[in-house]
């Protein structure tokens, strides 16, 4: 609810501005800036010194533009977004206001976006599994409810499109996109595939397109997951599918410098650890109530860039995404030994088996590349590199519920071995290596 607007500002610097007396703001509190004839939204400032005579603030994108003109407007709860049920199917921009043509939706509540911390002792241990329906995921990096997992592509990779077919997928009552910095091919893409899906009607799209504000796209993670907790508070479980968190990082980036921060590695902010945990942490399985899983794709040149390391420290394991293929090698989620023990009875002696036998074909593809490996075995494991590659660490495609995904790995490892070679018990072969069609989990 809007409470005042006030037209007094006494100084414009670079990146703060500052007010007569204080307008009625604590510290930390944010405002809106508007242009003073047409009430344009402008920028947003935060509070950051109060005295009895002057208040100054911080302008998110520095103060071009504004003037000792300029209104600021006084909101009674600082960055808010709108929540009801009635956002499911709908899409919205960065600050949470309706941008798919469709009509305004009437909020039932009003959010804080501070994403304050949750209290540990409602963190329960996560030990129910997320399925998305691709076999690299849900075999060999089994994801869990809560968890909070990257995916490290290249810029030119299609990790955008693999976060359309996890959507796909994903068992989870809700559905939350948020992109940062999208093209606009890119936006109406995830549009068009969740409607052919038909899991466009539990799903809240963000969107930030790459022309928009900057404080729009700054603003957007706080946005969607402060819905994604409303909905996790009742009793929902909640999927985040957070892109690009290094757009994100470089809008953050962009602000810190405008505000006269001192720069850290490559010109980021030395917060920029505790501002992608405090987003990821969100990611809770809620005593008596719902969950909270985040997969935030993040682009990178080098493992070693300040975003993607410093989300290594901060997430539960990572997906690689590498020419176009989900890389077994080097993805791993580190809680999937608490849920795969329960699944069927082959689950971890399959994932064992056949990652065991793929890092022995990739030996036998470095022996190849020197004109070794001529032996027959040797050839085999070519052989099943090859399928291991086009078949399993392939991402897209028909989702596979887990029993179709298993019976998958079994016929790789029946067309390229005999049994005895594939370092599985004989009580397992015996009840699945001859499996028939009809008794396949298809």
């Amino acid at each position: 609810m809007i409470r005042k607007e006030i037209n007094r500002i006494s100084e414009v610097g670079k990146a703060l501005i500052s007010v007569e007396g204080n307008p009625g703001v604590a510290l930390n509190h944010v405002v809106e800036l508007l242009e003073a004839d047409t009430n344009q939204s402008l920028s947003f400032a935060k509070a950051i010194n109060i005295t009895e005579d002057t208040t100054r603030f911080q302008v998110f994108n520095g103060t071009q533009g504004l003037s000792t003109k300029t209104k600021i407007r006084m909101h009674e709860l600082p960055l808010t977004a709108g929540f009801s049920h009635k956002m499911l199917g709908r899409s919205f921009d960065g600050v949470g206001h309706v941008n798919d043509g469709g009509p305004d939706i009437l909020f039932e509540k009003e959010l804080s976006t501070r994403l304050d911390t949750l209290n540990p002792t409602a963190r329960l241990v996560p030990k129910q599994p997320l399925w998305t329906g691709i076999p690299m995921i849900d075999v060999f990096n089994t994801m869990v409810k809560s968890q909070k997992i990257p995916i490290f592509a290249g810029p030119t990779e299609p990790y955008n499109r693999l976060l359309s077919q996890i959507a796909q997928g994903a068992q989870a009552d809700i559905i939350i996109f948020a992109g940062i910095g999208l093209k606009f091919d890119e936006y109406h893409y995830f549009k068009e595939e969740l409607s052919k899906s038909g899991n466009m009607d539990k799903t809240i799209m963000f969107s930030h397109l790459a022309g928009d504000s900057q404080i729009k796209g700054l603003m957007l993670p706080d946005v969607a997951l402060s819905v994604a907790r409303e909905f996790g508070d009742q009793g929902k479980d909640v999927l985040v599918l957070l892109t690009d968190m290094t757009n994100w990082s470089n809008i953050l980036r962009n602000v810190a410098n405008y505000q006269d921060m001192i720069p850290s590695l490559q010109g980021y902010p030395g917060s920029l650890y505790s501002e992608l945990a405090k987003r990821y942490e969100v990611a809770a399985d809620i005593d008596g109530a719902g969950s909270i899983t985040i997969i935030g794709a993040t682009t990178m040149e080098s493992l070693e860039d300040p975003v993607p390391d410093n989300t290594g420290y901060i997430t539960e394991g990572q997906f690689f995404l590498e020419n176009g293929k989900l890389k077994l090698a080097r993805s791993l989620s580190r809680l999937k030994q608490q849920v795969n023990g329960g699944t069927r009875n082959d689950h971890r002696a399959v994932m064992t088996a056949m990652a065991s036998l793929l890092a022995d074909a990739e030996k036998a593809y470095e022996a190849a590349e020197v004109g070794a490996a001529n032996d027959a075995f040797s050839q085999k494991l070519l052989r099943y590199r090859k399928d291991f590659i086009d078949q399993i660490e392939e991402p897209f495609g028909e989702p596979l519920q887990l029993e179709a995904a298993l019976d998958l790995c079994w016929d790789v490892l029946r067309k390229h071995f005999e049994p005895i070679e594939t370092g599985l018990s004989k009580k397992l072969t015996d009840q699945y290596w001859d499996l028939k069609d009809s008794e396949k989990g298809i």
